[in-house]
């Protein structure tokens, strides 16, 4: 089975620039702060490493967050910023906005490797995850087989499809490529 760690990432010009921006940022005590803010519906990956949490600024007393979804209906986008808004505050930043930034828009190769791993071990197959990526496959992340069968376009989210293992038989969702 290949796995995330195994490949070597080639980033997109967008996912290096926000790498950039946080490993220059002058806030790094609001990153890493930031970092223990999960995503609500994958609980185990942080905002950071699913590549949604973009940019953090100190504009006079305000912090501004800058946000991306997954796709622009994730209804999951107001209990985001509702946790990193709590965490903010929590550590006595009164004054906290999240901004959210469509474009350039989202895309799976803004996740971590860790974030990948963190889904294939939480039972959700990551984008790409099969050892013939290029004709589409996917691999079990329970077991590892690629003898698998898409049950529906969609999953437990939007962006996730439903699918079952013909080896193991354990149904999984797995984590479109955007």
């Amino acid at each position: 089975m290949v796995t995330a760690a195994d490949r070597i990432p080639v980033l997109p010009a967008e996912e290096h620039e926000r790498r950039q921006r946080r490993s220059r940022s002058t806030l790094p005590a609001l990153w890493d702060l930031l970092d223990e803010v999960k995503d609500p519906e994958i609980p185990v990956i942080s905002l950071w490493e699913l590549g949604v949490l973009q940019d953090i600024e100190q504009r006079g007393e305000t912090v501004v967050v800058t946000i991306t979804p997954t796709y622009s209906g994730c209804p999951a986008m107001t209990v985001m910023e509702e946790d990193i808004v709590a965490a903010l505050q929590a550590a006595g930043h009164d004054q906290v906005v999240v901004e959210t930034r469509l474009s350039p828009a989202w895309s799976t190769s803004w996740m971590t490797a860790a974030a990948q791993e963190k889904l294939r071990d939480w039972g959700i197959a990551p984008p790409g995850c099969g050892s013939a990526e290029v004709a589409g496959s996917i691999s079990c992340p329970r077991c590892g087989s690629e003898d698998v069968r898409k049950l529906s376009e969609f999953g437990s989210t939007a962006c996730k499809a439903l699918y079952q293992c013909n080896s193991c038989a354990e149904p999984f969702d797995y984590f479109k490529p955007i």
